[in-house]
């Protein structure tokens, strides 16, 4: 088992990198512009609008590599790493000298779990610069997330050798050295973090383990409370204060720790485990019982929850769970001889003699192999072992832990992410401007369209503020264009205006005559379907039904369409519009990109899958069907290339893309 990485150990930092331009005056002051507008944004955490910046620069000049490292460095700190992955890539295929974009490829691989591409870069970064110190400290933590110890702590010497003023270096060989076996030099390289920054409370906290292995718990309380003291919103220090106190007898006094871990991060399920295990021997069953329910619902193959929840449930007298949720351990550990042992106690109280005879046998046998296999030490460990106690407290180097206490990247809950919504035409308070550089789809079909109605409308996912006296505006000059020639023009602007008001009925009277005058119009049939959707929509939604992409990170990424209601509803007319639009105008992306929707709202995903890609290659610059599809093939559990998707969709201005990113595209370090 990998272990869990030590805090506050990667850093991106900005480079001092002259920005060289060639071509007239008005060219180099543009990219000077837009290179340090783009650093400022990064200096100030603003790495969306750092992003933003950067594109138009990557615009401008193609063979800039500078643009694409600092993208990627935008996009690390967003959590994209993929994203961070492919600007470093593009940056060293520009220039294959640059130093710190394989450090930062490094660190982005490293964080993704891939730690001998990572050590491969470190290797060449070194070679090219080998006095650059930075480059040590980092392999140094790439060593120690890939489990070889010794060689962290000479790299972390080499750095100490040169910057000997660095707290967060002795933390980490600190580390190295536990995992090591030498509490010893550990304990004085904590010694030496805590000097140099009395006010981290991480040193506080790392040497109150040591403490805690030495015996000495008044010393290990004391480094708690001064870690407590200097941040009282620090999660990890009052788990770690909680098991110390266990261990103490206070009892209540480590229920209390863990409510407070709970107060600020409820989803963590080590400490729900933990307190359950509290409350069961404080005789709080019911509550033990929520929690354990918890647990197994953020990670359902915990083996342990279920072992311990049943042992709960016997104590309750409630023997069917409890041979449920013995089996269920059982299933997911099939050596696990306590649970045998245990569900042949349960088998008996319901009368089930021959098969508790059998578990009983089962388990006998389990244990039998285990004593004549114990010097193994890959069995060493293995729930064969009875005479393990399976009711303690569980520490940070337990086999889930890591996933509750990795540098703050909860990856644990559920989340409703919603599509982007159907592109369609809406009124809007006046014709939008086109900005220079703007990333948008060039249609003189669809200019000459708006320019021919009454009213300025706009193609666009979300319905622009517009005030009642405008509405009304808009609807006197189309009334007034229908009282001097009912033709599709007028009909179509009254649709959209009536559609905006939630005036479903009247709004689709309008389209369908207005496609009886014009049956050739791509734009009407646009609309019309999008309406048929949204009609849908509101129905489903005053029914209690929500039609969002659930991803559900238990203990792999999954997701499912959520549909809390009986009733099905029928995407087809809406779809059929869709595909006359596309019959019209085949050149037209947003026609795919709602096909993709309404494909994927029918349940039909392959198929919307097919409609978002032919809307990007009719349109590469397409943020909201890269963001669609990622979602979708999130979906289907093709994490990677959804990810990729995801990347793709916040570079190209979804700023939405990045919580999903940071929720399900971080790879946990195992």
């Amino acid at each position: 088992m990998k272990k869990t990485a030590p805090g506050k150990i990667l850093y991106i930092a900005l480079l001092a990198v002259t920005l060289f331009v060639s071509g007239n005056a008005i060219g180099q002051y543009d990219k000077q512009q837009f290179f340090y507008r783009g650093r400022q944004f990064l200096i100030e955490g603003k790495y969306v609008q750092a992003i933003e910046n950067f594109n138009i620069l990557s615009q401008l000049d193609t063979t800039l590599y500078e643009s694409y490292f600092f993208r990627g460095i935008a996009k690390y700190n967003l959590g994209d790493f993929l994203g961070a992955q492919i600007d470093f890539d593009r940056t060293l295929t520009i220039n294959p000298l640059y130093t710190p974009a394989y450090h930062y490829r490094a660190i982005t691989l490293s964080r993704t779990g891939k730690y001998d591409l990572a050590l491969k870069d470190l290797e060449e970064a070194v070679d090219l610069r080998p006095g650059y110190t930075g480059l040590y400290f980092s392999r140094g933590v790439t060593y120690f997330l890939s489990q070889q110890f010794e060689k962290a702590v000479e790299d972390f010497n080499r750095f100490i050798r040169y910057e000997p003023k660095v707290t967060d270096a002795y933390l980490n060989r600190g580390a190295s050295y536990l995992f090591l076996g030498d509490t010893t030099k550990a304990l004085n390289d904590y010694q030496t973090a805590i000097s140099l920054n009395r006010f981290e409370p991480e040193g506080y906290i790392r040497r109150s383990r040591i403490y805690v292995l030495q015996n000495e718990i008044e010393k290990a309380l004391q480094d708690l409370d001064q870690a407590i003291k200097l941040d009282s919103l620090n999660a990890f220090a009052y788990f770690n204060r909680a098991l110390v106190r266990y261990n103490a007898k206070d009892i209540m006094g480590a229920l209390g720790d863990l409510e407070r871990v709970l107060r600020e991060d409820p989803g963590n399920s080590l400490t729900l485990y933990n307190r359950a295990l509290i409350r069961s021997q404080i005789g709080d069953y019911n509550n033990a019982l929520e929690d354990y329910d918890r647990v197994l619902s953020i990670n359902p193959n915990n083996v342990l929850a279920y072992y311990n929840r049943a042992t709960l449930f016997v104590q309750l007298g409630r023997y069917r769970d409890a041979m449920d949720d013995y089996s269920q351990a059982i299933n997911l550990y099939p050596d696990f001889a306590n649970a045998y042992i245990n569900r042949s106690y349960v088998k008996n109280q319901l009368g089930q003699f021959n098969s508790a005879k059998s578990d009983y046998e089962i388990a006998q046998k389990k244990i039998r192999d285990y004593k004549s296999r114990v010097g193994d030490t890959t069995l060493a460990h293995t729930l064969a072992d009875t005479t393990r106690k399976f009711d303690r407290l569980l520490a940070l180097d337990a086999d889930f832990a890591k996933r509750d206490f990795n540098n703050e990247l909860l990856q644990y809950r559920d989340v409703d992410i919603r599509l982007k919504p159907l592109f369609k035409f809406r009124a809007a308070p006046e014709a939008k401007l086109l900005m220079a550089l703007e990333n948008r789809f060039d249609s003189p079909e669809m200019e000459q369209f708006k320019r021919s109605l009454p009213v300025p409308v706009e193609l666009t996912t979300s319905q622009p503020e517009i005030s009642q006296k405008t509405i009304d505006e808009m609807r006197r000059l189309t009334e007034a264009k229908l009282k001097e020639k009912t033709e599709g023009r007028a009909l179509f602007t009254k649709a959209l205006i009536e559609a905006g008001s939630k005036q479903f009925n009247t709004a689709l009277d309008c389209y369908n005559r207005a496609i009886g005058l014009e049956p050739d119009e791509t734009f009407y049939y646009i609309n019309r379907g999008a309406l048929q959707s949204e009609m849908i929509d509101f129905i489903s939604s005053i029914e209690s039904n929500v039609q969002v992409l659930t991803l559900d990170n238990s203990s792999a990424t999954r997701a499912k369409v959520q549909d809390q209601a009986t009733r099905s509803y029928d995407y087809t007319p809406a779809i059929h519009d869709m595909k006359k639009a596309a019959a019209l105008s085949p050149g037209f992306p947003y026609i795919y990109y709602n096909l993709g929707n309404l494909y994927c709202m029918s349940s039909d995903i392959p198929e919307s899958i097919v409609q978002y890609t032919k809307a990007i290659e009719l349109y590469p610059g397409f943020g909201e069907a890269y963001y669609n599809r990622g979602l979708v093939l999130i979906y289907l559990r093709d994490k990677e290339k959804g990810c990729i998707d995801l990347s793709k969709a916040g570079e190209l201005g979804v700023k939405e893309a990045y919580p999903v990113i940071s929720k399900y595209c971080v790879k946990e370090q195992q």
